[in-house]
């Protein structure tokens, strides 16, 4: 029987179990393996991953891994000062854009309302995510270990978080998002872009004390469904300034 020795740094340690965390992993094997599928038989997704030396040398996920194997796995924190000659890090994305799965309901709301692309259903089946993320280029945010390994999935995340306040922040910081942040141009219900549209063309789908106090609406090009500053408005701002404001003071 072979034995390869694992080291994760930093983050990945977020996926071990607790006797696994910060120490030398001693991980025996008899089949060939790609280095790819070791890691995630360990717990750690391969969307997470940044870079793999083993014996010194950067390999990449096709890597086969051999007996004695000493075998460092680095996450993508941007907190490295290592530069590798091997990234396994897919290329930048040139256009943000997300689909979240079922637990994420919320996180998906506030994306949004802040302006970025995200895609949300509560009937997404983990196949389906997959496909999406995979075709349309976008990044996967779960709370699912095992949908992040699948293996179309090439851009995705493990949000830490359970809290949604804190959920948007730790994606925005994740990606680097805060100067993206673009307001209720969204619908929070469907996703699509909002328009300006003339009062009196949508007189009749709002509210009637609604007419005589307002006169700038917006409407979905995908859904119709119509937005003005009501009262929920003060409420949205505030969430958005707080988002702000909590980038201003670090």
């Amino acid at each position: 029987m072979a034995i390869a020795h694992f080291y994760f740094h930093g983050e990945l340690n977020h996926f071990l179990p607790r006797h696994h965390k910060q120490v030398k992993i001693s991980h025996f094997f008899e089949e060939r393996a790609s280095i790819k599928d070791m890691i995630e038989s360990l717990g750690v997704p391969h969307p997470e991953v940044d870079f793999i030396n083993v014996n010194d040398e950067y390999v990449n996920f096709s890597y086969i891994v051999a007996d004695g194997d000493i075998i460092n796995v680095y996450p993508i924190s941007g907190m490295s000062t290592i530069i590798p000659s091997i990234s396994v890090m897919p290329e930048p994305l040139s256009i943000i854009r997300f689909v979240l799965d079922i637990h994420l309901g919320k996180l998906a709301t506030s994306l949004r309302l802040l302006g970025f692309d995200t895609l949300y259903r509560n009937d997404y089946e983990d196949e389906k995510l997959a496909q999406i993320s995979y075709s349309q280029a976008r990044i996967l945010l779960t709370r699912d270990k095992g949908l992040l390994m699948r293996s179309l999935v090439t851009y995705g995340y493990y949000v830490r978080n359970t809290n949604p306040q804190q959920q948007i922040l730790e994606v925005l910081q994740r990606y680097d998002l805060f100067k993206l942040i673009s307001p209720f141009k969204r619908c929070l219900r469907c996703n699509g872009l909002l328009e300006p549209v003339d009062k009196q063309s949508i007189i009749e789908q709002v509210p009637e004390k609604v007419r005589s106090l307002l006169y700038e609406f917006q409407r979905c090009q995908d859904c119709d469904r119509i937005y003005w500053k009501g009262s929920h408005y003060e409420r949205l701002q505030q969430f958005i300034d707080k988002v702000l404001n909590s980038q201003r003071d670090k």
